[in-house]
């Protein structure tokens, strides 16, 4: 069953939330450049763990790309191109096609049929940007 693998929370001051979510949740929060290997290194990673210390879904915090820019979850499927075309089937939109993360795998940014922002995961250690 496809779960949540990864979410983004934007945010206009990255030190700013860095400090609000470490100190509220615990988070470990550091500053791993782009994972899509740009070069605008916006992009602090989060480790989350459960009250046994077993590691949680991660995260990241992202400079805020514009007003409309919400969190977002990525849902793990096993292939985003297959999950994207369900999504429009089933009334959803597809806002951003597939995308690589070199070395990571790909994602597809998609508004669900109330509009809300999910993503699409998929794991490919032999993706690469074109």
């Amino acid at each position: 069953m496809p779960t949540i693998v990864h979410f983004e929370i934007p945010a206009d001051d990255l030190g700013r939330a860095r400090k609000f979510y470490g100190e509220l949740f615990g988070w470990k929060i550091e500053n791993v450049g782009n994972p899509s290997g740009k070069a605008d290194g916006d992009y602090l990673m989060v480790s989350t763990t459960n009250d046994d210390g077993d590691p949680g879904v991660g995260g990241g915090l992202m400079k805020r790309k514009g007003a409309f820019h919400m969190p977002t979850n990525y849902i793990g499927v096993p292939n985003v191109e297959e999950a994207a075309k369900k999504v429009e089937e089933l009334g959803g939109k597809i806002v951003m096609g597939k995308t690589a993360v070199p070395g990571m795998g790909y994602f597809v940014c998609c508004l669900d049929t109330e509009n809300n922002p999910i993503s699409l995961w998929e794991d490919a250690k032999e993706a690469k940007s074109d």
